[in-house]
C-alpha cells in the first residue's frame, strides 16, 4: 500500500536528516571553521530555503506531478548529503550541500503530504496527517542519539551512510504508482461557498486560475500557522540555553525523549477528534495550551520544565494538525499547493522566533530575569491570536459591507 510505504519512508528520511543536521552548528564552526557569526546566518538561511521553498516544490507537483517531484526531491538530498564528504575539507562545498539538503527538504514534503491523502475521503485525512507526523517525529527523536557516536569522530562514514540511504528510499519511491493531485478543487470552492457564503468569505473560485490563487476563507489557517510555529520556536530554540544550567543535560535530554514519545503516541490518537473539532475551539486549546506551557517554564525546576514541555506538546498537536487540515478543507487549490503555503507559513513563523526570541532572550539574560522571557512569550500566545481574530473580523464585515452597498448599487440602476 502506497501510504504504508510513504509513512515508513517519512520515519527514514527524517531519521537521517537528523542523523546530521542537528550537529551542523557543531560541525560548521569545530570541524569546517566558520565564525559563529557566520555559522548563525548559514543556519538562518538555510531554515528559510527549507520552509519557504515548500511553495516552489508545490509549483514544480503542479507541473511533473507528485511521484516525480519527490524523486527530484530526494535526488538532491541524496547530492547534498554526499557532497558533505569533500566538503569535510572544502567549507564553501559544505555549505552547499547544507543548501542542497534544505532544497531537497523544500521540494519533497509539500508533494509527500500531497500524495498522502491523494484520493482519501475527509474522514481519512486526519489519521494519514496524524500518522506522518508521528513517523516524522519518531526519526526526529533517533536520528540525533543514532548519530551521535560518529558524528565527530567519522564523520566521512556517517554522510555516506545517509547519502546511500535517501538513494535506496528514492529508489523505492519510483515503484510508486502515479496519482492525481486533488483537493477538491473548483467544485469544493463553489460548495463552500454555497455553505458559508459571505460569512466565510466566498470562497468561490474564478476557473482554473482560481485553484492555484488563496481565497480570503484560506488566509486565516496560513496566518495561524505563522503565528502557532513563532510561538512554538522560542520553546524549540530557548529551551536548551534555559533548562541545562537549571537541572541537566540528562534531564535535558529526557524531556527532549519524552516529549518526542508523546508527540508520536498522541497525535495519531487524537487526531479523528481534532478533525471534528471546530476550529475556533482548536485555536483556544492549542493557543491556550502553548500559553499555559510557557507560562508554567518560567517557574524553572524540574517539574516546571516537565510540564511546561508537556503543555506545549499538546499545543502543538492541535495547531499544527488542525491547522493543516483547517487549509485543505478550505481552500480551492490542489493540496500540494495548500501543503506549500503551510510550509512557506511555517518559515515566515520560524524565522521571526529566530530573529525576535535573540533579542528577547538576550535582554531578558543581561536583566538576570530569564523567567521573564517565557511570561513575554506566554503573553504573546494570548494577544497575537486575539489581535488576528479580531483582524480578521473586520476584514469580514468590511467585506459584507461592501457586497451589500453592490447589491443596492445595483439594484437602483435597474430597477423591476
Amino acid at each position: 500500500m502506497p501510504q504504508v510505504f510513504l509513512l515508513g519512508a517519512s520515519f527514514l528520511i527524517t531519521l537521517g536528516s537528523f542523523a546530521v543536521l542537528p550537529y551542523m552548528s557543531v560541525l560548521l564552526h569545530d570541524r569546517f571553521g566558520l565564525g559563529l557569526g557566520v555559522v548563525g546566518v548559514v543556519l538562518a538561511v538555510a531554515s528559510l530555503v527549507q520552509f519557504s521553498g515548500g511553495v516552489v516544490g508545490a509549483a514544480l507537483a503542479a507541473r511533473i506531478g507528485l511521484r516525480a517531484t519527490m524523486l527530484v526531491a530526494l535526488a538532491v538530498r541524496t547530492v547534498g548529503f554526499a557532497a558533505f564528504v569533500p566538503g569535510l575539507t572544502r567549507p564553501l562545498v559544505a555549505v552547499g550541500a547544507l543548501f542542497l539538503v534544505s532544497c531537497g527538504a523544500a521540494l519533497y514534503l509539500p508533494a509527500n503530504k500531497a500524495y498522502l491523502v491523494a484520493g482519501c475521503g475527509h474522514e481519512r485525512r486526519p489519521g494519514l496527517l496524524a500518522a506522518s507526523g508521528s513517523a516524522f517525529n519518531a526519526g526526529i527523536a533517533l536520528g540525533p542519539p543514532a548519530a551521535a557516536p560518529f558524528v565527530l569522530t567519522s564523520p566521512a562514514g556517517l554522510f555516506t551512510g545517509v547519502a546511500v540511504l535517501f538513494a535506496l528510499v528514492g529508489a523505492g519511491h519510483a515503484l510508486l504508482p502515479r496519482v492525481a493531485d486533488e483537493a477538491g478543487g473548483v467544485e469544493k470552492a463553489e460548495e463552500k461557498a454555497e455553505e458559508g457564503g459571505a460569512e466565510d468569505g466566498g470562497a468561490k473560485g474564478g476557473g482554473a486560475s482560481g485553484r492555484h490563487l488563496p481565497s480570503p476563507s484560506a488566509l486565516p489557517p496560513f496566518a495561524f500557522t505563522v503565528l502557532a510555529v513563532y510561538v512554538f520556536m522560542f520553546f524549540q530554540h530557548y529551551l536548551a540555553l534555559y533548562a541545562v544550567p537549571r537541572t541537566s543535560t540528562a534531564f535535558y535530554g529526557a524531556v527532549l525523549m519524552g516529549y518526542a514519545i508523546l508527540l508520536v503516541v498522541a497525535q495519531p490518537l487524537f487526531a479523528r477528534r481534532l478533525a471534528a473539532l471546530p476550529y475556533a475551539s482548536a485555536l483556544r486549546i492549542g493557543f491556550g495550551a502553548m500559553a499555559a506551557g510557557t507560562a508554567v517554564l518560567a517557574l524553572g525546576g524540574r517539574a516546571g520544565i516537565a510540564v511546561g514541555a508537556v503543555l506545549l506538546c499538546l499545543g502543538e498537536i492541535v495547531l499544527f494538525l488542525k491547522n493543516d487540515l483547517e487549509a485543505l478543507d478550505r481552500s480551492a487549490a490542489p493540496s500540494a499547493t495548500v501543503f506549500g503555503r503551510q510550509r512557506l507559513a511555517a518559515g515566515l513563523g520560524a524565522f521571526a522566533a529566530a530573529v525576535i526570541g535573540g533579542q528577547l532572550y538576550g535582554a531578558a539574560e543581561r536583566a538576570s530575569a530569564v523567567p521573564v522571557f517565557w511570561l513575554v512569550v506566554s503573553a504573546q500566545a494570548v494577544v497575537l491570536p486575539a489581535l488576528l481574530v479580531v483582524c480578521v473580523a473586520g476584514t469580514r464585515r468590511r467585506a459584507r459591507a461592501r457586497r451589500r452597498a453592490g447589491g443596492e448599487l445595483v439594484g437602483a440602476r435597474h430597477p423591476r
